[in-house]
């Protein structure tokens, strides 16, 4: 049964307003992990709205944001005194945005953020920044640890981006690449965090037909391979209804239905949220 299944996020009654705008409203509901959970509503229902009070650029009014942080530990990203009780599920609400990816929660955004003057193998290991433990001074001058640890990376960073298809360009400069290209680059960063749960908010955004395919393959590859939990918000729903095990729509902040593909997509409430209520003939 779905209840005997282990969550990666739960949110619970999450609420947050700006100005007399109410941008969430008692919004619940429950991520497992290994899933591949799509968030959708009609444009300013309030998902990337979500997103940002999950990672905590937005500090909701109310409510909670439970991660599921287990293995925090064997990570080493934190401090003793930030770590969880075994099994405990870490309440994200007021944590400081920094530590939300050191709990193993990472995103991409909605516009691709690469540097143009770097390589395409450097703006991916900018997304292994919380496993540098030398410092800004061992860096500059290139000491022993600060070499290690970036053959150690840049190790890792080759195989994300063979694993996604980019190596072969990896030291091509990011400025001027295909946007389908700049978009695998901001994939392939999530995975050097050593990511429990990718967030992915409008990942088919800008993309053709035969990427949005690609895409579709690649989002199912990173869920296997790298044993992950990816929470979708996607305007394409056809991308949604191919890969998501279960959805959840929301409108004007407020829940409206959560299940399979199947069951949202004949569900009553969300059909007249996205074509309005149909009046009887």
């Amino acid at each position: 049964m779905e209840n005997t299944r282990k969550e990666a996020l739960r949110i619970e009654k999450l609420s947050i307003q700006f100005g007399g705008l109410k941008a969430l409203d008692d919004l619940s509901f429950t991520v497992y992990e290994n899933e591949i959970f799509g968030l959708i509503g009609p444009n300013g229902a309030g998902k990337t709205t979500v997103f940002n009070c999950i990672t905590q650029f937005y500090k909701p009014d109310a409510g909670h944001v439970f991660f599921n942080a287990s293995d925090a530990r064997q990570r080493g990203h934190l401090k003793r005194r930030d770590l969880p009780a075994d099994g405990e599920m870490v309440d994200l609400v007021g944590k400081p945005v920094h530590r939300i990816i050191r709990y193993g929660l990472v995103r991409t955004f909605q516009n691709v953020e690469v540097i143009p003057e770097l390589s395409l193998i450097d703006n991916v290991l900018i997304g292994a920044h919380v496993d540098f433990n030398s410092t800004m001074f061992e860096q500059a001058l290139r000491l022993p640890r600060a070499r290690r640890e970036e053959k150690k990376h840049r190790a890792q960073a080759v195989k994300a981006m063979e694993f996604l298809g980019i190596a072969d360009i990896k030291d091509q400069l990011a400025g001027g690449q295909p946007y389908g290209i700049l978009k695998k680059i901001e994939m392939t960063r999530t995975l050097m965090c050593e990511p429990r749960l990718i967030i992915l908010d409008e990942p088919a955004a800008g993309l053709n037909n035969t990427e949005t395919e690609e895409l579709a393959k690649i989002i199912h590859m990173i869920r296997e391979n790298y044993h992950c939990t990816i929470l979708l918000v996607e305007h394409d729903m056809r991308l949604v209804m191919e890969v998501c095990d279960r959805i959840c729509a929301i409108s004007f902040g407020k829940f409206l239905a959560t299940g399979t593909p199947a069951e949202i997509q004949k569900d009553k409430s969300v059909q007249e949220a996205y074509l309005g209520e149909q009046e009887d003939e």
